[in-house]
Parts: C-alpha cells; sequence; structure tokens
C-alpha cells in the first residue's frame, strides 16, 4: 500500500457526519491519503450541506444519486466504487463510519499495524463509549485493552482498513447484491482466502452505535420491533 483512500458512507445525520470528517482532517498522518464521504440519497438540505461542507473543509463528495436509481442502502456501490479507485492508486481503503470518531494516530496506526503483518487483510480500530469503555460491536475484546491481535470473529465497519492486497483478491462486484451490509461477509472471505484480521484495542474510535441509523437503537429498546422491522421490511440485511 502505498497510500489509503478513507471512506465515509451516510445517509443524512449531517451533524455526526461532519464529526467525523473533522476528527479524520485533523489526524496526524504521514502516509498519502484522501477522504471521500458516500452521500447516499440524502435530503436534499443534507446533500446541500454536504456540498457546502466539502467546498470548506476539503474532503471530496460522491453523491451515489448521480449513479443509481437503487434506493438507499448503497453500501455495496460505495465499496464498489471504493475498490476501484483505490486499487488503480495503490491504496487500501479505510472506512470511518458516519457514528465514529477517529483520534489523531488512528489513521496511521493503523495503515503502520496493518504493513507489520504481511498477509493482512484488514485492520479494525476497536470502538470505545464517552467514557473510553469498550462497547459494541467489540464486546468480545474487553479485558485486552490495549493490545494487537489476530481475531478470527467478523469485524464491524465501523473504522476498518481494508488492505490492498485484500481488495485486490477480492472482486465486491460478486458480492450478494440483495444483503445491505458487508461487514461479515468481507471478514469471513478475508479469512478464507488466507489473510489474517487484526484487531487493535491499542487505537480506540469513540463510537456511538447506529448514531447514523437511529431505528437501528430498536434493537436494544424495543428487540419485538427491531426484527418485525427487520423481517417485514426486508431491512438490516447482512
Amino acid at each position: 500500500m502505498k497510500r489509503i483512500h478513507v471512506m465515509t458512507p451516510v445517509k443524512d445525520s449531517i451533524e455526526l457526519t461532519l464529526q467525523t470528517a473533522e476528527a479524520i482532517l485533523a489526524s496526524d498522518i504521514q502516509v498519502p491519503y484522501t477522504y471521500t464521504i458516500y452521500n447516499d440519497f440524502s435530503t436534499d438540505e443534507n446533500t446541500r450541506k454536504l456540498r457546502e461542507a466539502s467546498q470548506r473543509m476539503g474532503f471530496e463528495l460522491v453523491n451515489l444519486a448521480d449513479y443509481t436509481r437503487h434506493p438507499s442502502p448503497n453500501y455495496l456501490l460505495a465499496l464498489q466504487m471504493a475498490q476501484e479507485r483505490a486499487v488503480a492508486d495503490e491504496a487500501g481503503v479505510l472506512i470511518v463510519e458516519s457514528d465514529v470518531v477517529v483520534r489523531p494516530d488512528t489513521l496511521q496506526g493503523l495503515y503502520d499495524g496493518a504493513s507489520r503483518h504481511p498477509g493482512c487483510g484488514m485492520a479494525a480500530a476497536v470502538t470505545v463509549d464517552e467514557r473510553g469503555d469498550i462497547n459494541y460491536p467489540y464486546l468480545f475484546a474487553k479485558g485486552r485493552e490495549n493490545q494487537e491481535f489476530t481475531e478470527k470473529r467478523h469485524f464491524s465497519f465501523c473504522c476498518t482498513l481494508l488492505t490492498l492486497d485484500l481488495l485486490r483478491a477480492l472482486d465486491f462486484k460478486q458480492l450478494d447484491s440483495s444483503k445491505n451490509w458487508f461487514d461479515v461477509t468481507i471478514s469471513h472471505l478475508s479469512l478464507q482466502q488466507g489473510f489474517t484480521n487484526r484487531l487493535f484495542t491499542s487505537l480506540p474510535v469513540w463510537h456511538r452505535p447506529h448514531g447514523s441509523r437511529p431505528w437501528k437503537q430498536l434493537k436494544y429498546k424495543n428487540p419485538l420491533k427491531y426484527y418485525w422491522l427487520k423481517f417485514t421490511k426486508g431491512l438490516d440485511k447482512i
């Protein structure tokens, strides 16, 4: 990897997204990088806010409505576009979702961590709450703070680097287009291709679970309603 392409997919949730963007653009990073927000059918007003912010802050804005009529979520299209760009640029793809705030050393730390380990497919930063305690989706890592280790459980895309080697080994155009989210699938494919996935509890990032998709809070507040929506509306396919 000669560089990294940082990406944030988003639909609305502009306040959180701009906090994510501010933290990324304030990173202490030496490796060359680009930052792109993939706008997945936000409202006209929020699209305008993103456009103004891109001009003011300096990130690239890709409006997926310019490329597809498929309704949100279009996470797969964003991944496919990012993969094509990154491979052409000999870059890894670092996904930072819009409910995550990185620390100044996060981006460089993940790049360095992956580069230290030949055969690394994915390098993920552990997520923590406002108190600094490990939270969803990495609760299984509690008790292993301030470490880095190989992990066979699936990673979330909260803050995860997909290395160039992994991007070259997989074709995201072959992924199941009936699904909405692909962190589980790609985690498993990485291992199947012989890569290792490494979790960095030494690089915590602040995560507000499902802050960009408030309806998913029902999973914890009202699970019966969440699963009713999931199965009757076909939402949240992983």
